[in-house]
C-alpha cells in the first residue's frame, strides 16, 4: 500500500522483533519517523540498527524501557513527548490454570496489556488532538472473544482493549485523531525463527503459528493465518490519511468475523 507519512512521528510499543517490528518497517518506509521500543538494550539498539539501514531516508530512534510499568511508561515520555502515531503492541502470555494464577500475576497482565495502553493514550492524545490529527491502534487478538481455558488472564486482558478502544474513540470523535484496534488470530512471523530468538518481542499469535509451523499442525478454528505483512499493511492503512473515516474499528485478520475454538482448547504455550 501507497501512502505518505512523511512528518510523522510513530511510537511501536514492543517493537524490536515479529509484527512490532515488521510495523514499524512498514511506517518508516511511508515516510514517518519511528521509535522503536523494548525492555533490553541489545534488542533495542539491533532492531534500530536494522531500521536505520532499511529506511535511510527517516529518523530511527529507540528507547529501552518498560512500558508495563509507570516507570517504564515515565522513561519513554522522556524521551519521546510527542507522538503523531501510537500502536499499543505490546504484550506477555503464559499457559497457566486459572486456580494457580496469583493476584501479582493478574496485576501484571493488566500492567502490560491494559494500563500501557491507557497511560500512554493519555499522554500522548491531548497533543494529538491540538493537532487536530493522530492515531491510536491497539493490537488486540481474537483470542479477546474466545478466551483459551489455560490463558485467560490474556484473553480477558485482550479484551479489555477493546472497550477501551470503542470508549476512546467515542472520546475523541470530530477531532481529527481516530481510535483502532486489530484482532489479530495465528500470525505467521520470520521465518527461520526458532530457539531463543523465540524469546524477542513476539505476540502469543505468532508463537502459536512457529508451534503449528514445527509440529505440522493447523489451527482449524481460523480460516486464515495473516503474516506480519498483512498486520504491518493494515496498521499502515489505519494510520494514513485515507482512513480518516475508521475510528472504533475492530478489524479480524484471521478470515472470518467471529470464531469459536473448540471446548477446553488452549493455544501452545
Amino acid at each position: 500500500m501507497e501512502t505518505d507519512l512523511s512528518g510523522k512521528t510513530a511510537v511501536i510499543t514492543g517493537s524490536t522483533a515479529g509484527v512490532g517490528y515488521k510495523i514499524a518497517e512498514f511506517l518508516a518506509l511511508a515516510g514517518a519517523n519511528v521509535v522503536i521500543n523494548g525492555r533490553k538494550t541489545l534488542a533495542v539498539e539491533g532492531a534500530v540498527e536494522r531500521l536505520a539501514l532499511a529506511a535511510p531516508q527517516v529518523s530511527v530512534s529507540g528507547v529501552v524501557s518498560d512500558v508495563g510499568t509507570a516507570k517504564g511508561v515515565d522513561e519513554l515520555l522522556a524521551k519521546q513527548p510527542r507522538t503523531d502515531i501510537l500502536i499499543n503492541n505490546v504484550g506477555i502470555y503464559e499457559s497457566e490454570d486459572f486456580f494457580d494464577i496469583s493476584d501479582e500475576k493478574w496485576m501484571h497482565y493488566f500492567e502490560v496489556i491494559v494500563m500501557s495502553g491507557i497511560r500512554l493514550s493519555r499522554a500522548y492524545l491531548p497533543g494529538m488532538i491540538s493537532r487536530y490529527w493522530g492515531r491510536v491502534i491497539f493490537i488486540s487478538s481474537e483470542w479477546a472473544l474466545n478466551i483459551p481455558t489455560h490463558m485467560i488472564p490474556y484473553g480477558l486482558t485482550k479484551s479489555a482493549v477493546l472497550s477501551l478502544t470503542q470508549g476512546l474513540a467515542n472520546r475523541v470523535q470530530a477531532t481529527g485523531v481516530t481510535v483502532n484496534a486489530i484482532l489479530l488470530g495465528p500470525v505467521q512471523s520470520v521465518q527461520g525463527m526458532a530457539g531463543g530468538q523465540k524469546e524477542l518481542c513476539l505476540t502469543m499469535e505468532e508463537t502459536v503459528a512457529l508451534y503449528e509451523n514445527e509440529h505440522h499442525l493447523s489451527t482449524l478454528a481460523f480460516p486464515h493465518a495473516a503474516t506480519t505483512e498483512e498486520v504491518a499493511n493494515t496498521v499502515l492503512y489505519l494510520s494514513s490519511p485515507l482512513a480518516q473515516g475508521n475510528s472504533g474499528t475492530l478489524i479480524h485478520l484471521d478470515g472470518s468475523e467471529h470464531v469459536t475454538l473448540p471446548r477446553g482448547s488452549a493455544p501452545p504455550h
